[in-house]
C-alpha cells in the first residue's frame, strides 16, 4: 500500500505542485493549509511522513506544529520553507524536524529523494530470507538467484515464477494456481505463457549442463523437485 504524506502548505500554487508531483510518484497525499488542520489531520490518521511549511497562517506556526507532532509521534517531518538562514534551520531541526529544505533552492527530484530516504529510515530492517532447494538459492529481498556459484540473470517475471516454485518445493503447481499467483488470470486459460516462462527458466537453470529441477507433470502442471 502506498505511503501517505501530509502536505502542510498554505501557498495554493506550491501546494498543488507538491500534491500533483507526489501523487505522480505513487504516494497518497493529504493537503492542509494551516497548523490547526495539520494537527487535526494527524490525530485522525497519522501519516507516514509530513512535508511542513514553517510560515503558516493562524495562531500555530510551523515550528509549533513540528514540536507538537514530534511530542506525539515519531512521524518523519521534512520542513520545506522560505526561511533559509542558519538560525531558521537550527530552530526547525531543534523543534523535531528530520530534514530541512529551503524553497529558494527547491528541486522536486531532491525532495522526493529525501522523502524516500526518510521513509526507508523509518522501516524496520527487512528479514534476510533465503530460499534454497538443492543447489538453487534465491533472495526475495535483493531479488538475486544463484545455481551453485553461478548467478542467474532473470527478468522480473522469471524471478517471480521461480520464487513461487521455491516457496512450494515438491508440490505440483497447476496452471490455474500459477496464473492466479503470478498473472491473476490476465492471460486466460488458453495462453501458453506459463510454458514459455518454464522454458526460459529451464534454459537459465541448466545453462551449464546442470540436472533438471523444474519438471513437467503431464496434464497437471509443474513441480520443483530433485533430479
Amino acid at each position: 500500500m502506498a505511503e501517505r504524506i501530509l502536505v502542510v502548505e498554505d501557498d495554493p500554487r506550491m501546494a498543488d505542485l507538491l500534491r500533483r508531483g507526489l501523487i505522480f510518484e505513487g504516494y497518497q497525499v493529504d493537503q492542509v493549509g494551516d497548523g490547526e488542520h495539520a494537527l487535526q489531520a494527524a490525530r485522525q490518521e497519522l501519516p507516514d511522513l509530513v512535508v511542513l511549511d514553517l510560515m503558516l497562517p493562524g495562531e500555530l506556526d510551523g515550528l509549533e506544529v513540528c514540536r507538537r507532532l514530534r511530542a506525539a509521534s515519531d512521524v518523519p517531518i521534512l520542513v520545506l520553507t522560505a526561511r533559509g538562514t542558519l538560525g531558521d534551520k537550527v530552530a526547525g531541526l531543534d523543534s523535531g524536524a528530520d530534514d530541512y529544505l529551503v524553497k529558494s533552492d527547491f528541486h522536486f527530484e531532491e525532495l522526493v529523494a529525501r522523502i524516500r530516504a526518510l521513509l526507508r529510515r523509518r522501516q524496520p530492517p527487512a528479514r534476510q530470507e533465503l530460499l534454497r532447494f538443492e543447489d538453487l538459492s534465491l533472495s526475495p529481498a535483493s531479488r538475486e538467484a544463484t545455481r551453485g556459484q553461478r548467478r542467474l540473470e532473470l527478468t522480473a517475471k522469471e524471478f517471480d515464477v521461480l520464487e513461487l516454485f521455491l516457496r512450494n518445493p515438491r508440490q505440483v503447481l497447476t496452471r490455474d494456481v500459477i496464473y492466479d499467483r503470478i498473472w491473476n488470470y490476465d492471460f486466460g486459460g488458453e495462453s501458453n505463457i506459463i510454458e514459455v516462462y518454464v522454458r526460459y527458466l529451464r534454459a537459465k537453470l541448466e545453462a551449464e549442463g546442470e540436472p533438471r529441477l523444474l519438471h513437467t507433470v503431464r496434464g497437471v502442471g509443474y513441480v520443483l523437485r530433485e533430479p
